[in-house]
Parts: C-alpha cells; structure tokens; sequence
C-alpha cells in the first residue's frame, strides 16, 4: 500500500487557497479541412484548492476543450498548440504521457455528461469505482470496497452496501450520474473537472445530482471545474464564473458579483434567456381536438407502463407534456405514432380513431402527424446532404420530383433561417447542434403536418441555441397553424412555448390544465415538487431548497 493511502487516500497536498492549477495563454487547435484552425485563443486560468470553477457558455465556446485540457488532454482532433497548464509544479502541456498518466484517474479526474455512456455496461459498479484507486495503488481492492461503500453513502445513495454490486443499467439516471461522481472520487483527487453532468437530466434528479456533487465537494475540500450552458446552474455550484464564446473569455468574476452585474452584454444575454414566455392561447369551445388520446394504457412486454392516460391536442396550439425521467411522456407518444400499440385505449385524430400500429395507418395520416426528436446527432444519417435529408418525405408524401422539389428545399432551409446556398450540400456532421436540429424541424415541415410531436427537442441544446429553436417553432405555428405535443422536462421550456400542460407520473396523468392556471398554486404535490425545482438565479437557492425540503429529499434518497 502506498504511503498515499496511509495519510488519507489522497489528501490535500497542499494548504486550502493555494494555487492548484494555472494556465497561461491556453492555445488548441482543431482539424478540420485538412487543416488545423485555432478553436481556443490565448485563455487565462487560475483555480485554488477547494474552489469551484464555472465555465460557462454557448456551444462552441471551448468550454468542454478547456476542461479536458486541465487534464493535459486533447480530444481526438484537436491539439494544444500553445500556452502553459500548470497543475502542481507540473506544466500538462509539455509533460510525458507516462506523467500525465500518473495523475489522471488519480490527483485529476474527470465526470462526463452521459453516465450512461460513460460506464461499461458488462461490469459491475463496484468493480468500476476500484480500477482506479487498485491501478494507481491508493487502495487495496478490500479497502477500495469499504471505501466505495462509505462514499455511497455520503453521496445518499440508497442500500450503499449493496449498490455498487449492481450494473449500470440496474440504477436510476440520478443514481448512475452520482455513482460517477463517486467513481471520480475514488482516489480523494485534487481536482475534479464536470462535464455538462446535469444537462441531460429532469428538475427533480438535476437537484439530486447538483446536492451530491456540492456536498462531496465541501467534504474532501476538492477543486472543480464545473463546465455548463446553465447560467441558473453553475450559480448553486460555483465559486467564481468564466463567460466563453468562441474560444475567447468574454468575462471572468466572483458568481454573485457576476449575477448583479454582468459587464458585458453576452453574459446579460445569458442571464435573459430563460424570459421567454409565449402567451397563453385559449382553447376554441367545442372545437374537435386535431390530437385525443383517450384512456390509454400499455405495457413493455409483460411490464405495464401507462395507466388511464387521456388528454387532448387542440388546434393550432401547444400542449406541453412534463413528468421526470420515466413518468411515461415519451412511450405515449410511441403508443400516439402506432410504433407501440395500446393494450387498452385508442388515439384518435381529428376525432377518427387511429389504428394502433402505424403500419396499418394510411400514408396521409402518417404525413400528417410529425415527429421531432430529442437527439439530432442520431435522428439524422451522418452521409446523406441535406438536400437528401430533406427532400425524402417530399418525394415520399408530396411526390415532388426535380426542379420542384429543388425549390422547396430552398424554400424550407430559409424557413428555418438557414441560408440554402451554403446548406443544401452540407453533410449533417459539418452544422452545430442548432443548426441540425433546424434541419431535423425542416424535414418534418416538409410532410405539410397537421401536428408534430416534438420529443425533448431543446435539452441537448444550450441556452441561446435552444431559445432561437423554441422562437422558430412558435414562428412557424402561427405561420403554419400547427399543433404540437411538446415533451419536455424543463419547466422554463413550457413557459416559453406551452399553451396547456400534462404532468405525468409514473405512467398516469396526475394533472393538467391551461398554462395559466398550472403555474399558480394550489398544486398536486408532484407538480409542486416539478416547480420549486427549477433552479433559479440565486446562488443560495440550491441550499435554501435542500434545508426547505430536508425530509423530502431523504425520503427520495437525496
């Protein structure tokens, strides 16, 4: 054992305050065309022991690659091309890969934003928490476990002596993320850098996971970079902030400060951007809904996961569907699309019923009824051209052929803001994540919808990007008259775009309502727990909440 795991696994080496990490004109490069363009340009960073870090901007901004450059890595291509990273005496940027080893896993760690994607779904949690400190002889594999377990513990994970004997697929998306918070701790490092570890999540397991990462910090007094696009969330987190766009830093201060006044109007654009408010429509009296799902109830195989569902689309207008992670939002709209048939109740459209399974739908019912999907990187082929892209369901519901449907491309692409000459022969792996999630929106127009079902089409977006999505899909409402189903877990989308909402609950509707009236109370109890768990822009909300909800929480295993 080594003389690390005598005096503590890992503590501190050095006093609480010191510098632990500085970089000096941070310059990387990323390959693209064959050539190597510069994506960082001469960035500035200081962080202390036992500080919290907030790096925060837009897509792009070289958030994510400033992170991982406090490791001495580069992702695949990319390069560091110039500055200095100096983590405890020892400059990253020019050190052998043999160091760089040495300290990663070990006195730097690293938590990713998909824990799902992150750990190895053959091996137990367990056996994943210990490679890191056996491999780097902190621990004993006997120590590592009854280490491991008393971090379970800390982090509230229920049954900490028996979870970890799990594999991941076995655990909770909220419990997955703080067992990778857990595994990261596992050597007591220095420094930890966090990578967008909430953004994927729901309100409720968002506060799960932010509690648990706050409290393990406080606890072992470990440095952070907490990389995010969430304004509201990096203020519960964060000791001082970093603003990036672009590659460059737009402004740096302490997080309360940074929160009363911002200096540069792009930080005051990111503090705007959760404004957004759509005014509520009024449902027509009378009017048949164009979307009715009446009493539906399935299963997965043998396992029942809705319930008694029922609700309507009206018209020209936007139903917001919200609920955590498996409360059943998106299976009932794969029962309303015919790709799972009901084992009681029915869909109808525009009051016809649907038949249960979309391959006995007519073509025209199909067409008419649209789907937009959470993750643009999978809902489009990564070697078909735009043009291809979108000019499919032309041909395939319109019939457009040639220089017609040439011209509808184009005028689709400006629809969506997208400048036809300089998109229409791009492949799908050359746009931002906005820009393709405008192309997957195109696609669907393309069929003339009636409705379109839009899946979490804004969470795997930041901010600003996400806010221009919402504004072009409430443009084209109007524009189009269409009537969207909108399922979503972010309370701050459905103000901005909702019309009604639908909140859900393990597979039952559990209330719903105008708009209006669902954000004023009296509440059910778990749209009640939906609300006040939207993070506000307040860095003493987070443990306002957590001393509110004390007994709550520990009910939940938080």
């Amino acid at each position: 054992m080594s003389d690390r795991s005598q005096s503590g696994a890992g503590e501190s080496h050095g006093a609480q305050g010191d510098i632990l990490l500085r970089m000096k004109g941070l310059r990387i490069e990323g390959r693209a065309d064959e050539q190597w363009l510069e994506i960082v340009h001469g960035v500035d960073l200081t962080l202390r022991r036992g500080e919290v870090l907030g790096l925060i901007g837009e897509s792009g901004a070289g958030k994510s690659t400033i992170g991982l450059a406090a490791m001495g890595y580069a992702r695949d291509g990319c390069r560091i091309s110039g500055g200095e990273i100096w983590f405890d005496g020892v400059d990253l940027a020019k050190a052998s890969d043999a160091t760089k080893r040495k300290l990663r896993g070990s006195r730097i760690a690293y938590v990713a934003q998909s824990a799902a994607a992150a750990f190895n779904p053959a091996h137990r949690l367990i056996d994943q928490y210990c490679e890191a400190p056996v491999l780097h002889g902190v621990l004993s594999r006997h120590d590592a476990e009854a280490a491991a377990k008393d971090l379970y513990a800390r982090l509230h994970l229920p049954q900490p002596e028996t979870i970890g004997f799990r594999y991941p697929h076995q655990v909770s998306g909220g419990q997955l993320q703080r067992m990778m918070t857990a595994m990261a701790m596992s050597c007591r490092p220095d420094l930890i850098v966090f990578d967008e570890p909430t953004t994927a999540l729901d309100v409720t397991t968002q506060i799960e996971v932010m509690a648990a990462i706050k409290d393990i910090v406080r606890q072992f007094n470990t440095a952070a970079i907490y990389v995010t696009h969430d304004l509201a969330v990096v203020a519960q987190m964060a000791d001082r902030i970093m603003v990036m766009r672009y590659g460059d830093l737009v402004e740096e201060g302490e997080t309360r400060a940074m929160l009363d006044h911002p200096k540069q109007e792009y930080t005051g654009q990111l503090l705007a951007v959760r404004e957004l408010a759509k005014e509520e429509a009024k449902r027509p009296e009378g009017a048949t809904p164009v979307l009715a799902v009446r009493n539906v109830s399935a299963a997965y195989g043998k396992v029942p996961v809705l319930f008694d569902v029922s609700f309507d689309v009206p018209k020209k207008r936007t139903v917001a569907v919200v609920g955590e992670s498996g409360s059943g939002k998106s299976t009932t709209a794969r029962v309303i699309t015919g790709l799972l048939p009901p084992s009681e109740g029915h869909i109808e459209f525009n009051g016809e019923p649907l038949p249960a399974d979309y391959r006995q739908r007519p073509k025209d019912h199909l067409r008419r009824m649209q789907m937009i999907y959470q993750m643009p990187d999978t809902a489009l082929n990564p070697k078909q051209r735009i043009r291809d892209v979108i000019g499919r369901p032309l041909s395939f519901y319109l019939g457009l052929q040639g220089k017609q449907k040439e011209a509808r491309i184009r005028d689709l692409l400006a629809l969506i803001e997208l400048e036809p000459d300089d998109y229409i022969d791009r492949l799908a792996t050359e746009l931002s994540g906005g820009q393709k999630q405008r192309i997957c929106i195109a696609r669907a127009l393309a069929a003339e919808p009636e409705v379109i079902l839009c899946d979490e089409v804004t969470s795997a977006l930041d901010q600003l990007v996400a806010e221009g999505i919402l504004r072009l899909l409430i443009r084209l409402q109007d524009e189009f008259d269409l009537s969207y189903m909108f399922i979503t877990h972010d309370l701050a989308t459905v103000k901005a775009i909702a019309d009604e909402v639908v909140v859900m609950q393990n597979g039952r509707v559990v209330e719903a309502g105008p708009k209006g009236e669902m954000f004023q109370p009296p509440h059910h109890d778990y749209t009640d727990l939906l609300l006040s768990s939207v993070p506000e822009m307040d860095p003493d909300w987070l443990d306002r909440l957590l001393a509110e909800r004390g007994e709550q929480l520990r009910d939940r295993g938080i």
